[in-house]
């Protein structure tokens, strides 16, 4: 496909117009596929705010199919990214009239592990009492599936414990050692991935190989020349999530899960480690309790230098006792389990990954180092995340990205600071790049209603809720429902999801339901409905008409 044939094929007379019920003209969606072309042809990076309405995923689809060279496409959210591969591959299928050589890959946790599912009744895990419903359903679809993408399962609720159980996750993964590793959903993804031109992933996934490529754990993704981030502005936050250090209340709770499943196996059991490991949940319990004071994101304060730990949260000073004895129940699991007279892979997988923690966490609250920013974040009432954030990722995206892959292509509709790319460039360490801003193709000021309500106190305020919700109402009112109700937290939503329910004359959706795939295919189909829904569709979720009126 040669530049001037875009115009043909983006053209009102060319196979998109002829494919498309709703086409309508684009002049700037066919600025930006020509923009990208050329990029790819000349080796170089671009930088391209689309706004809203451009049209940009078939301005950069087309000219990365057309480049006979390995892409691969990272987008914001998995939504996003089923979006791409299940409605507009299909769509330019059609419209170009041939197979297009196109897969994508997720998360390893979104992958049903065979094995797992085949010793589930030996564990004896259920949750609760719809368990063996989701057990059975979640057996006849791996009789059939091809992908075992676990979105496929759009009834399920997204946070089904029992999936824990059952997920593929790297943790416990026993490799090629594993039986069913020919049949393995996660070997069949690596191998469609090399065998395609494109591979559609998410910043999450992309970011998580990026960091395993730094050292000796080989990597996730194919090689590839040419990468194209759709949602880019999320980039530098993602990255900073993936090269820091992370520990949570669930990491923990896992570790000790499958450490008490390996002492089960075989003749591997021991009085003292399961004592050490009751031990050891208890004590993790009691220290990351404390976090969970404040919903949301806050910095971890330095101490003084005669602490026990150089930091914590605001006004805690009694967490020094906790920590060492959570590092000490670390190290305790971690020499026991080294030390077992009978080793299995399940073994040495617990011995690596207590001694991880224990580093990272020393990481957290020990290190001396200025390069990071040390912070937590509590969610939903139980969860608590503690971060050591690196408070610049450009030399590490510079060295490790953009030297080193020919084309990297960098578009959202929010891209640019004042006209220009400098902040951006300088914050992802993007030293060299061609810029393209385009407007948008809709009219805001004739199509669009901005509203800010004025009388609403902040969210932390206890009067916030009740306030909210009866502007909520009125809005919904006006809008016949049609909408998306969306929060900065999984509290707030399920605070004002339950205190308007029974309340609206309308279908109520709330995220968990089902999965998100599930949720939107419902939200389509229901007329007048409102979902209730946190950061993972606040974009990249395309709802045509006026089914979705109001946000």
């Amino acid at each position: 496909m040669r530049v001037e044939s875009l115009d043909e094929v983006l053209g009102p007379s060319g196979p998109i117009a002829r494919s498309h019920p709703n086409y309508e003209f684009r002049p700037g969606q066919i600025e930006m596929a020509k923009a990208i072309e050329t990029a790819i042809a000349e080796r170089r990076h671009l930088a391209v705010e689309a706004g809203t309405g451009t049209g940009k995923t078939l301005a950069y689809l087309l000219p990365c199919l057309a480049s006979r060279k390995r892409v691969v496409i990272s987008t914001g959210t998995k939504n996003l990214q089923e979006q791409l591969f299940f409605r507009d591959i299909p769509f330019l299928e059609r419209a170009l009239e041939r197979k297009l050589s196109v897969c994508y890959m997720k998360g390893r946790s979104n992958y049903l592990c065979l094995k797992k599912l085949a010793e589930i009744d030996e564990v004896g895990y259920l949750f609760s009492r719809h368990d063996p419903a989701h057990l059975e359903r979640i057996r006849s679809w791996a009789r059939g599936t091809e992908s075992g993408d676990r979105a496929e399962l759009a009834e399920l609720p997204e946070d089904l414990p029992l999936w824990g159980r059952l997920d593929a996750r790297r943790e416990t993964c026993t490799g090629q050692k594993c039986r069913d590793w020919d049949a393995c959903f996660v070997t069949q993804m690596r191998k469609r991935a090399l065998e395609s031109d494109i591979v559609i992933v998410n910043h999450h996934l992309f970011f998580a190989d990026l960091a395993l490529r730094q050292g000796d754990f080989g990597s996730v993704l194919p090689d590839y020349s040419v990468v194209v981030f759709d949602e880019a502005h999320e980039l530098e936050d993602v990255a900073t999530q993936y090269f820091g250090v992370m520990v949570s209340n669930y990491r923990i709770e896992e570790l000790v899960r499958d450490a008490e499943r390996a002492l089960g196996e075989g003749e591997a059991a021991s009085p003292f480690l399961s004592e050490q490991l009751a031990r050891l949940a208890v004590r993790a319990g009691d220290f990351f309790g404390r976090f969970r004071a404040r919903e949301g994101k806050s910095r971890l304060e330095e101490l003084r230098a005669s602490s026990e730990v150089r930091r914590a949260p605001a006004g805690r000073d009694d967490i020094g006792a906790p920590y060492r004895e959570l590092v000490s129940g670390l190290g305790v699991v971690e020499a026991g389990f080294a030390n077992l007279s009978i080793q299995s892979d399940a073994i040495q997988a617990v011995t690596r990954r207590a001694g991880e923690l224990r580093t990272q966490l020393g990481e957290i609250f020990e290190s001396e180092s200025a390069e990071c920013v040390y912070w937590f974040e509590a969610r939903g009432g139980r969860g608590v995340f503690l971060w050591a954030s690196p408070i610049l990722v450009a030399p590490v995206l510079r060295e490790r990205l953009f030297d080193r892959v020919d084309t990297a292509i960098l578009t959202s509709a929010t891209l640019a600071t004042g006209g220009n790319f400098r902040f951006i460039r300088s914050r992802l360490g993007l030293e060299q790049a061609d810029e393209l801003v385009l407007g948008s193709h809709f009219d805001f000021r004739e199509q669009a209603i901005f509203y800010v309500p004025r009388d609403i106190p902040e969210p932390r305020d206890e009067r916030w809720a009740p306030r909210a919700c009866l502007e909520i109402e009125r809005i919904l009112e006006a809008s016949r429902g049609r909408a998306f109700v969306l929060f900065t937290s999984y509290a707030q939503m399920e605070l004002v999801y339950g205190s308007l329910k029974g309340r609206l004359p309308y279908p109520m959706l709330v995220q968990g339901q089902k999965s998100k795939t599930g949720l939107l295919e419902e939200f389509r189909a229901t007329p007048n409905s409102v979902l209730f829904a946190t950061a993972s569709f606040w974009q990249g979720v395309d709802v045509a008409g006026e089914q979705l009126s109001c946000v």
